[in-house]
């Protein structure tokens, strides 16, 4: 809840928010009235975005020039690790083997000076205009599976070709996200659109049963996030 008043707070002071993922997004527009704001959106489908009223926000966007290939979550712990919070960067994307991140132009020179290595090897960050990725979308890998429930801990387990329990431990180690929460219930069943991550295994979004089989199974279908 501070996060969305700060942010209120921002915007009630004629300045942009910080980024806001989804969920601060949906959350924030509660608070405000329709028509009184806009957003940024970096990309065509960023996940990631700024509100503001009059005065755009000031972004930056880097190319992570590497020698070895990147994994997102290994973009993003390196970023952790120079504690900085997420408010302060969009989203990292990936794409043809090579790797950009959306900052806030008042943390750029923090990040250009602080990250020079990612998994134990030299990068370089090289600012580039943010025209370049304005008409990107997001790639997805689909995926169908037969499972005998839309429950999550069901259907992450035929994800990640593991047992129960063990998806139970990760929920218990809070290796698990639902829409950018925690997930607490194992037995929450999945709605359209529903976005997930696993820590080590990725983000997918669920998008719904395609049909149910002959055995009282169904035939559900995601994306994972490349």
């Amino acid at each position: 809840m501070y996060t969305i008043e700060k942010n209120l707070n921002k915007l009630n002071h004629n300045q942009p928010t910080f980024f806001l993922d989804p969920k601060e997004q949906q959350e924030l527009k509660k608070k405000l009235k329709k028509d009184t704001y806009q957003v940024y959106k970096p990309y065509i489908d960023s996940e990631k975005n700024i509100f503001y009223i009059k005065e755009k926000p000031k972004v930056i966007l880097y190319e992570i020039k590497s020698k070895v290939p990147l994994a997102h979550r290994e973009i993003l712990g390196t970023l952790f690790s120079l504690n900085i919070t997420s408010e302060l960067f969009g989203d990292i994307i990936i794409t043809n083997n090579h790797y950009y991140i959306y900052v806030l132009e008042k943390i750029a020179p923090y990040i250009k000076n602080n990250l020079l290595m990612i998994k134990n090897s030299h990068i370089k960050l090289i600012e580039i205009p943010l025209e370049i990725l304005k008409d990107y979308k997001k790639e997805f890998a689909h995926i169908e599976l037969i499972t005998s429930s839309t429950r999550i801990d069901t259907v992450i387990a035929r994800l990640i070709q593991t047992s129960r329990s063990n998806v139970l431990e990760k929920i218990k180690n809070k290796e698990i996200t639902l829409n950018y929460d925690i997930l607490k219930k194992n037995s929450y069943l999945l709605k359209e659109n529903d976005i997930f991550s696993i820590r080590r295994y990725g983000k997918f979004q669920y998008i719904g049963i395609k049909k149910e089989t002959k055995n009282k199974n169904y035939i559900i279908e995601c994306k994972k996030y490349k």
